[in-house]
């Protein structure tokens, strides 16, 4: 990715879609520096990483009187823990993206006569930060069950996890139903798919995030997949998928 101007970073929280109530998105990753320089240091400072900690902060244009908006969304997931995503430019399938498993912690709102009303809050994380892609687009509606198109995130090593995060935007019918699993293979083609991840069935707005166990994985290319049933259904949602 060259060089940009920032227009159109992509923020979800949980169920919440706050780009278009964000004018400003800050991520942060950081480890604590243990010192432990000793006799046999040679003259200079030794350092260890210790724990890691990440945290995304946001602020913009206040909106309330819906769940998707910022004040209802913001209220009813402080001091709740659910998937963050960031991506720096769009939201598009393969596009980068930053997730993590994050406390709502802090929500701001109000100013000053005559100015437009902001807000402003952050995200501290529970998880590692994750660096990965988007594998299903937040702006194309699921009628009927399917599958996405496939990444190349490489194979996971033993010590290493797949993450995903799932952000449930919307959800529309009669007794709707969404089931959305990560599966692996070793192919472009996906012909023979291994299902790596698997969320909890959702009729609703919401938010969840997992992690496998830790165990290697020689796949390399990953996609999205959904089922979806009930009466007339219709979702929106966004995933992003991750190795750490």
């Amino acid at each position: 990715m060259a060089k940009f101007v920032l227009t159109n970073v992509r923020l979800f929280a949980v169920g919440a879609d706050l780009t278009s109530a964000s004018n400003k998105v800050e991520l942060s990753a950081e480890h604590e520096d243990k010192d432990v320089t000793n006799y046999a240091s040679g003259g200079w400072n030794e350092r260890l990483a210790g724990i890691g900690s990440a945290e995304i902060s946001g602020e913009g244009l206040w909106e309330a009187g819906d769940p998707s908006l910022v004040d209802d969304a913001s209220w009813s997931q402080l001091g709740g823990v659910g998937p963050w995503t960031v991506c720096p430019a769009d939201a598009t399938v393969s596009s980068l993206a930053y997730l993590t498993n994050a406390l709502r912690c802090d929500y701001k709102l109000g100013d000053a006569v005559g100015e437009v009303a902001p807000w402003t809050g952050t995200g501290k994380s529970s998880w590692p930060l994750v660096r990965g892609q988007i594998g299903h687009p937040p702006g194309t509606a699921r009628t009927a069950t399917g599958s996405g198109t496939a990444l190349q995130l490489g194979a996971v090593a033993a010590g290493k996890r797949l993450y995903a995060g799932l952000h449930i935007l919307s959800a529309a019918g009669t007794t709707p139903s969404l089931t959305v699993t990560v599966e692996s293979d070793d192919a472009v083609g996906m012909a023979t798919p291994t299902t790596r991840l698997s969320f909890s069935a959702a009729a609703a707005a919401g938010g969840q995030i997992l992690r496998t166990d830790g165990s290697a994985i020689t796949d390399t290319y990953y996609r999205v997949a959904w089922t979806i049933s009930g009466t007339s259904p219709s979702f929106m949602f966004a995933v992003s998928l991750g190795i750490r």
